[in-house]
């Protein structure tokens, strides 16, 4: 059988760094951090006070009215805002194409968590009343159906739940539908709003997220000696894959070309990584085969990186058991270290980072380094603390979520 290219035609991003495109790659690139103190609640009582929100969001902004708006957990909201502009960014006019076969592959790994709080918060049994919106506000799979509302499309239409990895698995599963033939055309990416209350105080009790709050811009410090967590994040990224040929026919600008995924099990530990990061070797691996490359072939690596003691550990071990010697000829970077941890919307967010670090050149900076670990392979480059341009022709993604769910992404220059 043979499978049709796939490209990416369009983008679109809330971030900590930004609401649009630009301005994300713009902070990123200056290494400009994301986050600050929390401003949505009453931290005195947390042990963690900060995190990278998403500052000045409004949702009529993209294309949602207030009153719809309010029926939507912010999840949602950012899910909005990501695929409108990802849609007018492609420059896709959806009743040229079939729209019973063009759909979307939506990731969150947690869903409406806000709305899930306040209304069991405002829960009282001698009076069991809950919101008529409370149950397709918090499902996780709402984003994906609501868009596919918007713009009338009728195909595959579902989402991943993997953690840390759902939307880089949705990235994966809208590539595999459109690489078999069996649509031209997906929305895809993922969304997470987890800058509140309850995870904030579950991640807390987990010790998984930094505390450093006398300084929270140098909190995430992905591969440094003193990291002690990763920093909460929030937004969504939003892409449009299509089928290359169609995508020709059209005009239409490709960012550029999604060669293969790869998915695996740590097989492990419930929240912890494989120490030696045999699910993480295996992802990088089954990627690199899925695209028909060799590892030579690969210049950069958009790490998962998360500034966790023993994650950064594990993933480093894993590149180094991949890629032998050419470890040292590659660029890596942890992005997270500006945008903080976006959970479910990870991996679209740092896609995105990905596609356009190889349509640029410039390879965005690991920040927040101060002390070498010992622990970690310090020949690897990290590209630490000042983003480098270098001629990038093919890119991976990483993205790992509790439960041991690893998926890698590979990218390549247009």
């Amino acid at each position: 059988m043979e499978l049709k290219r796939v490209v990416v035609t369009g983008i679109g991003a809330i971030s900590p760094l930004g609401n649009s495109v630009d301005t994300f790659w713009e902070n990123l690139r200056n290494g400009v951090s994301g986050a600050a103190p929390i401003t949505k609640f009453d931290t005195q009582y947390h042990r963690t006070r900060f995190a990278c929100e998403v500052k000045n969001f409004d949702p009529a902004d993209y294309e949602m009215e207030r009153k719809e708006a309010r029926k939507y957990d912010l999840y949602t909201q950012f899910a909005f805002g990501a695929a409108v502009q990802a849609v007018k960014d492609s420059g896709i006019d959806f009743d040229t194409i079939d729209k019973e076969k063009a759909g979307i592959i939506w990731g969150s790994g947690i869903g409406g968590l806000q709305t899930f709080f306040e209304e069991v918060m405002a829960y009282k049994p001698e009076r069991p009343q809950f919101s008529p919106f409370f149950i397709p506000k918090m499902i996780a799979n709402i984003a994906g159906g609501l868009l596919s509302i918007k713009y009338g499309l009728r195909g595959p239409n579902y989402t991943t739940v993997t953690a840390c990895s759902s939307s880089s698995h949705a990235i994966i599963e809208a590539f595999n539908k459109i690489r078999l033939g069996k649509t031209p055309l997906m929305i895809t990416g993922g969304s997470e709003a987890g800058v509140n209350e309850a995870a904030m105080a579950g991640f807390n009790s987990m010790r998984a997220i930094s505390t450093r709050n006398d300084d929270p811009a140098t909190a995430s410090r992905p591969f440094d000696k003193d990291r002690d967590g990763f920093v909460m994040g929030e937004g969504a990224g939003a892409l449009i894959l299509e089928e290359y040929e169609s995508a020709l026919r059209r005009g239409a600008k490709i960012y550029a070309e999604v060669l293969g995924g790869g998915m695996s099990a740590d097989a492990y530990h419930m929240t912890a990584p494989d120490p030696e990061g045999n699910g993480a070797r295996l992802v990088m691996k089954w990627a690199i085969e899925d695209a028909g490359i060799a590892t030579t072939d690969v210049d950069y690596i958009n790490v998962h990186g998360t500034s966790t003691p023993l994650g950064d550990i594990a993933e480093i071990k894993a590149i180094t058991g991949v890629f032998g010697e050419h470890a040292y000829n590659l660029s890596i970077s942890a992005t997270k270290s500006m945008t903080g941890h976006l959970l479910g919307a990870a991996g679209a967010v740092e896609g995105i980072a990905t596609i356009l670090a190889l349509r640029d050149g410039i390879i965005p900076p690991t920040i927040n380094h101060f002390s070498d670990d010992p622990e970690l392979d310090n020949r690897i480059d990290y590209t630490f603390n000042v983003a480098k341009t270098r001629d990038i022709r093919i890119a991976l993604s990483n993205t790992f979520g509790f439960g041991g769910h690893n998926a890698t992404i590979a990218f390549k220059k247009y």
